[in-house]
């Protein structure tokens, strides 16, 4: 099997029903007029996992499991949730450039490495992507950023060429896409496979369009945009990133690179505000299905079967696993991920049980099979999954031992974890002062 050459699109934010192929509701809310015809497409002609989860329901601790293939809490700095923009300076709350890392042994095994997006691993002069592997940088440093100023929550300009602040003007999600665009068109006239992590911002707040640059100056007063936004701008941005991801496509066919490449699409954790989750219950910094159940699109014409829908369950870092088996990288320490390589083959679903913790109100799931042990402050709750999506009906008193089983299970997990420290901070960005909580 030749070596493909490996796409990883990450959405931020993204609700687990907004995409046409998960069954979104479009542009008017009917459905008849998809939000995402390019993502339709490539799930069409490729696999859709219906039974995927984001290793965390916040976005940086999601990242870190996600650059390493390894459980996010081994790293102090993924135990702050999320990483917050005033984090910069900090020698602690980051990515340590010494970590071996995704984009690190897929360059070491030969592959081309580059990042375009969203980092949110750390600020310099400490941390980078440079500095853990990739061989390119384009995109904003920190959490979230206004979509035409490039300045985060702090006021800051942050938009980073390498190691640099660059100004450049334009609706960040295009100027992704571009530069995607060229990655690709230049990749392609070396002998070499490349590695892209395209992360984009988008659908994350602030909730601006393509068309609204006026609103700018209104978001930086508040980049959490508390006041403005809907459902109709939100997902518009969710059709700007699917038409960048429109011209990739394209630009990997015209340039004969499409048929080995590994192009896998999802999102860093469940959605937020205009997002939606349907028939799931919760969203972001939420161990309920809509805080952690994400889509996964994988697309690999030389391998994959057109038309694949799969019930596997998996995390974030199952897929950093998956490519380096892919890439022939050899890991520099056990990896936690689980490679998904079968499956695309064409194998069948295998066991695979799942893990979560979060310090906000104290929160720890575990998924094993059909049955999903959840703890929300001090109540705890069994569900079964395939026959109660929305996790309505709580079965912890009709079946206590099976309660028991995966609580055992769950805190032997959790033993081999290290601790949440006593500084580590969490951060809503809103509460119920802003608006009604779930």
């Amino acid at each position: 099997m030749q070596r493909p050459n490996i796409i990883f699109i990450v959405a931020d934010d993204l609700g687990y029903a907004d995409l046409g192929c998960y069954g979104g509701r479009g542009f008017d809310g009917t459905g008849r007029e998809s939000v995402s015809p390019n993502l339709d497409k490539l799930a069409a002609s490729g696999m859709k996992f219906t039974q995927g989860y984001s290793n965390s329901p916040v976005c940086s601790p999601t990242r870190f499991a996600m650059i390493t293939a390894r459980w996010q809490y081994r790293l102090r700095g993924a135990l702050d949730e999320p990483i917050k923009s005033s984090s910069k300076g900090s020698t602690t709350l980051g990515l340590p450039p010494d970590q071996p890392t995704l984009s690190g042994m897929l360059r070491e095994a030969g592959y081309r490495t580059a990042l375009i997006g969203k980092w949110h691993l750390g600020y310099p002069p400490h941390f980078g992507p440079l500095k853990s592997g990739y061989e390119e940088f384009f995109g904003p440093m920190s959490g979230g950023v206004d979509y035409f100023t490039h300045c985060s929550s702090t006021g800051e300009h942050d938009l980073y060429f390498g190691e640099y602040e660059k100004k450049e003007d334009g609706y960040l999600t295009d100027l992704l896409s571009s530069k995607a665009v060229d990655y690709v068109q230049r990749m392609s006239q070396g002998d070499k496979p490349f590695f892209l992590s395209l992360h984009y911002t988008a659908p994350h707040w602030p909730w601006e369009t393509r068309d609204d640059a006026h609103v700018a100056p209104e978001v930086a007063k508040n980049l959490f945009h508390l006041h403005g936004g809907n459902i109709h701008s939100y997902r518009r941005m969710i059709h700007h990133m699917d038409e960048g991801i429109g011209q990739l496509v394209d630009a990997l066919r015209a340039n004969g690179q499409l048929d080995n490449t590994l192009i896998v699409f999802t999102s860093d954790n469940g959605g937020e505000r205009f997002s939606d989750n349907w028939p799931l219950v919760g969203g972001k910094m939420d161990l309920t299905e809509g805080g952690i159940r994400v889509p996964y699109i994988a697309h690999w014409p030389a391998v994959i079967q057109a038309s694949g829908v799969s019930e596997q369950q998996c995390l974030t870092m199952d897929w950093s696993a998956t490519m380096l088996a892919m890439g022939g990288a050899s890991p520099k320490q056990p990896l936690d991920g689980v490679s998904l390589l079968p499956v695309l083959q064409g194998g069948a679903a295998f066991d695979r049980p799942l893990y979560w913790r979060m310090n906000h109100r104290n929160q720890r799931a575990h998924r094993s099979g059909d049955w999903k042990y959840l703890k929300v402050d001090e109540h705890e709750y069994l569900f079964n999954i395939p026959a109660d999506e929305r996790e309505r009906a709580n079965h912890a008193s009709r079946e206590p031992q099976r309660l028991a089983q995966m609580r055992a299970e769950w805190e032997r997990w959790a033993a081999t974890m290290p601790g949440i420290p006593a500084d580590a901070t969490v951060s809503l960005g809103f509460g119920v002062k802003d608006m009604p909580q779930r």
